[in-house]
């Protein structure tokens, strides 16, 4: 999947909803830098190798400014992770490939991860009790299950 371009207009799009389904990495760069032209090439191929477990986006500061200021940006390259809407690691500076596969490689779905995920596209009373019963609270399921449950008339105090 090639990295997407994303500006301050398709932030919330390209990279806050699609981190709800996928690790999205984001690559702030601009043309001038000379470290970032050879960042970029590295983190597309680790990215890439994914086959769509992480999702790369890439930001160009200097014509999107917006999302290099809610980055706090000082420096680059600059890349962080997203999952589910949430920054969850990240690093300033070019690296070696190595360094870079490490990355990626921890923001790939866990074995758990997956089967959680192939119950929950499911989407059957069953699967979501499957998923609570090893993740109790899981939100995702709770809110999946919910309304399958029979509605219950509540009780006050004196109707006991």
């Amino acid at each position: 999947m090639p990295a997407v371009d994303v500006t301050d207009a398709t932030f919330a799009t390209d990279v806050i909803e699609r981190s709800r389904h996928a690790a999205v990495v984001v690559d702030l760069w601009a043309p001038w830098c000379g470290p970032c032209r050879t960042l970029g090439p590295i983190i597309e191929k680790v990215v890439d190798e994914t086959d769509g477990d992480v999702v790369l986006v890439k930001v160009n500061i200097d014509e999107n400014p917006q999302i290099a200021g809610a980055f706090q940006v000082q420096s680059i390259p600059a890349v962080y992770a997203l999952r589910d809407g949430a920054v969850v690691d990240g690093f300033v500076g070019a690296y070696p490939e190595q360094v870079v596969r490490e990355f990626v490689t921890a923001l790939r779905p866990t074995d758990e991860e997956n089967e959680i995920n192939e119950l929950l596209a499911k989407g059957d009373e069953a699967s979501f009790r499957t998923v609570l019963e090893g993740k109790p609270g899981h939100e995702p399921a709770v809110i999946g299950l919910a309304p399958r449950l029979p509605a219950r008339k509540s009780r006050t105090p004196d109707q006991r």
